[in-house]
């Protein structure tokens, strides 16, 4: 299944606020009438909806989002936990969170077009996984740098979390450790994820 492509706000209305995929919020009066008519839920449903929302969030197709599933159980640790860390140290993801970009699809295409540098080398792998110590900055060049001033400027970013710095004068940004689960930009049961994949992993 391709990246998804279509209207945004009709995610949000079945998912709730996805951050990563639209800066935009829909009406309260849709949210409500919604709800209103979405009944009770199977448990099946409850896990699909809680990894639709992993997936749009993070803005993955449905292989990339098993192939982390996978790497996560076998990985040390909760592999929930491991899940959510994994997809939070993306390099698209770390320049939505550093306020860098709007929204991660933003995020993907500074990356694809090369405006990016991690560690003075171009990045252009929005998958890209950053490590602690890595250093984030736009490319020194007027256009880059005037790209994401205007991210910069339109959406500064609210609670920083506190495995990342950011110098906006320098459009510097660092990542001084592996980010701890509290904070995590979405909330979600991670749990119900690994167990919707759990017979295909």
């Amino acid at each position: 299944m391709s990246r998804y492509r279509g209207p945004r706000f009709k995610k949000i209305r079945r998912l709730g606020a996805l951050p990563g995929l639209t800066s935009k919020r829909p009406k309260t009066g849709s949210d409500l009438k919604n709800q209103s008519r979405s009944g009770k839920k199977s448990q099946y449903r409850i896990r699909l909806e809680e990894k639709q929302k992993l997936r749009f969030h993070y803005g993955l197709t449905e292989r990339q989002l098993l192939r982390y599933v996978r790497i996560a159980g076998k990985a040390k640790g909760s592999t929930g936990q491991v899940l959510l860390q994994l997809l939070e140290m993306r390099l698209d993801n770390i320049l939505f969170r550093l306020g860098m970009a709007s929204t991660i699809p933003q995020a993907r295409q500074l990356v694809n077009h090369r405006h990016i540098l991690v560690n003075g080398c171009i990045v252009d792998i929005p998958s890209y996984r950053c490590k602690p110590r890595d250093i984030i900055t736009a490319k020194d060049e007027k256009k880059s740098r005037a790209l994401i001033q205007n991210y910069l400027d339109s959406s500064p970013p609210q609670g920083l979390p506190n495995h990342l710095t950011l110098h906006p004068l320098e459009y510097k940004g660092l990542v001084n450790q592996i980010i701890d689960s509290k904070w995590v930009g979405l909330k979600i049961n991670e749990l119900l994820v690994v167990e919707y994949y759990s017979r295909q992993t």
